[in-house]
């Protein structure tokens, strides 16, 4: 049974990554690279998006709020309802930087910017 975002109530994580992410007209603008858990609080911070990359060398990773991204079967990827546009103004960093001090800074800042509720309030 999906969740209220469209999540089944389990999934691995490596069918996870990999999967396309569309915006609302179906074009693909990223890929997920990575899921980024809270492991103090049991939630899913968010997920590390590629866009645009070569080859992932000096690749950017995008933090999207996991609540954000809805899983359409029929597109075979995760939709979320931003424009490419928005994405490459998005906050983005290396993974490692992502992560650092707990992924705290990226996370609080990808939640500020697509004005995602927080799961930790």
């Amino acid at each position: 049974m999906p969740t209220a975002s469209g999540h089944t109530k389990a999934i691995r994580a490596k069918k996870v990554i990999g999967t396309t992410v569309k915006d609302p007209s179906g074009k693909k603008i990223g890929e997920i690279e990575d899921v980024v858990l809270d492991k103090t609080s049991n939630n899913i911070m968010f997920a590390a998006v590629s866009f645009g990359g070569l080859l992932g060398m000096n690749e950017k990773y995008h933090p999207i709020p996991w609540n954000m991204l809805k899983y359409e079967e029929d597109e075979s990827g995760y939709v979320v309802n931003i424009t490419k546009e928005q994405l490459q103004a998005a906050p983005a960093d290396s993974i490692a930087e992502l992560t650092r001090d707990d992924g705290l800074a990226y996370r609080d800042r990808a939640f500020d910017y697509y004005r995602s509720p927080r799961y930790w309030e």
